[in-house]
């Protein structure tokens, strides 16, 4: 990780708010956008915050989320997600976020991501499929 990153350090993502971003078990007229989208939304953002200060060969993983969905936010709006750093202990960083739309803000949550080498990532994605297929086989 280059020493860039510092805490304070923030990105916003403006998302359009699409049918596939939103609900469906309501019916057409009352589509919102989902939760789960939201916390995918915030996830991403945090990634994309991170990967500015990356070094070659680097990534990083979500560990845990915390979100306060606020209030609905209608098919056709754009938000903003806007993460800052407020912890950093590598490979350990934590965000606070907030999702604002045009009227509103409709979400704030606190997200855990760790910096992960790929590789060495690889080597232990492989080692657990290894052992999943030798379970399987026995």
């Amino acid at each position: 990780m280059k020493d860039t990153l510092k805490v304070g350090a923030e990105h916003t993502e403006k998302i359009a708010i699409d049918r596939e971003r939103t609900i469906a078990f309501m019916g057409d007229e009352l589509r919102v956008y989902a939760t789960p989208r939201m916390c995918l939304d915030i996830e991403q953002t945090c990634r994309q915050l991170l990967l500015k200060h990356h070094d070659a060969g680097e990534d990083s993983v979500g560990a845990r989320i915390e979100i306060d969905h606020l209030g609905p936010t209608l098919v056709g709006q754009t938000v903003a997600v806007t993460a800052k750093v407020v912890e950093l202990a590598l490979p350990r960083a934590v965000f606070e976020v907030v999702v604002q739309d045009e009227i509103d803000t409709v979400g704030k949550a606190k997200h855990i991501r760790f910096v992960v080498d790929k590789a060495k990532q690889g080597e232990r994605l492989k080692r657990k499929a290894d052992k999943v297929k030798a379970a399987k086989v026995g």
